[in-house]
């Protein structure tokens, strides 16, 4: 990290921190049409990204561009509603931003929520998969350059990234909800053209279960700054060639948030109780 984006960092806390009664228990991101589906919790605070300074606003369909902050479920909760994507032609260390000023903000843990194309054959379109892994093939890693040791290690530990106590708890209150959740390894890929049917049976044999582009670089700020990480996907289609008939377009993606939303709005209600 060079000493310029350090720097845009230090300045987005001091902004947040100052619209904040408290320290927020959980951080949890929106992906891709969620934060419609999601909602807009009552009793709290909204902070548009563009009145964060240097923070990067995304430019695409079903991701908002906002933080919600308050209670929820006895926890003071911040949501960002939407990321940023590497494809927007961003840096990677704008990608991880919002994570980094979380860890900063001294949050401890963090929900990460995606939609993705199915590669396991087992798996079906509106399927909820609890992360238990991820591969990196976007081609750049955010802790890249010089490490800021206020951060975390200059080489972290990645084997428990997705932390296996907070699926745990997202399992039994699944069970407990009445709601299906399958486990998977998600794949990152750079996009935004979707992959190839080739590029898929590449990644069926690299051993991941789930594909989108992002989610990763999150993980990894998270993991390097101790945060406790809990991932959460929606399988919005079969990824290509899984289907052979299937043409894969982002309307259909936020179609499907829209229809699982509520189902995964539970879950994680149900996991904050827990927390």
């Amino acid at each position: 990290m060079n000493e310029g984006h350090w720097m845009k960092l230090k300045k987005a806390v001091k902004a947040v921190r100052a619209r904040l009664d408290k320290t927020p228990d959980v951080a949890m991101t929106l992906g891709s049409g969620l934060s419609n589906a999601f909602g807009v919790p009552e009793d709290g605070i909204t902070i548009p990204c563009s009145e964060i300074p240097g923070f990067p606003v995304p430019t695409i369909a079903g991701h908002s561009g906002e933080f919600w902050i308050g209670p929820l479920c006895g926890k003071t909760v911040l949501i960002q509603r939407g990321r940023s994507h590497y494809y927007e032609g961003i840096s990677i260390e704008d990608v991880s931003f919002a994570t980094r000023m979380f860890a900063l903000l001294e949050i401890p843990t963090l929900i990460v929520t995606n939609a993705s194309g199915a590669i396991n054959p087992d798996f079906r379109a509106g399927d909820l998969v609890l992360l238990t892994d991820h591969i990196n093939m976007l081609g750049v890693n955010p802790l890249r350059g010089a490490n800021i040791d206020e951060m975390g290690p200059r080489f972290p530990d990645m084997s428990a990234a997705y932390t296996p106590e907070l699926r745990a708890i997202a399992k039994g209150v699944a069970t407990a909800e009445g709601i299906e959740v399958k486990e998977g390894v998600y794949v990152a890929a750079l996009g935004p053209s979707y992959e190839t049917p080739a590029e898929i049976r590449a990644f069926h044999a690299m051993g991941a279960d789930l594909v989108g582009m992002s989610t990763v670089p999150e993980v990894i700020v998270a993991a390097h700054a101790g945060m406790k990480v809990l991932g959460l996907s929606i399988a919005t289609n079969l990824a290509a060639g899984v289907d052979p008939n299937a043409t894969l377009t982002h309307d259909e993606v936020i179609e499907a948030t829209r229809l699982k939303g509520e189902q995964m709005r539970r879950l994680l209600m149900g996991v904050l109780k827990k927390l």
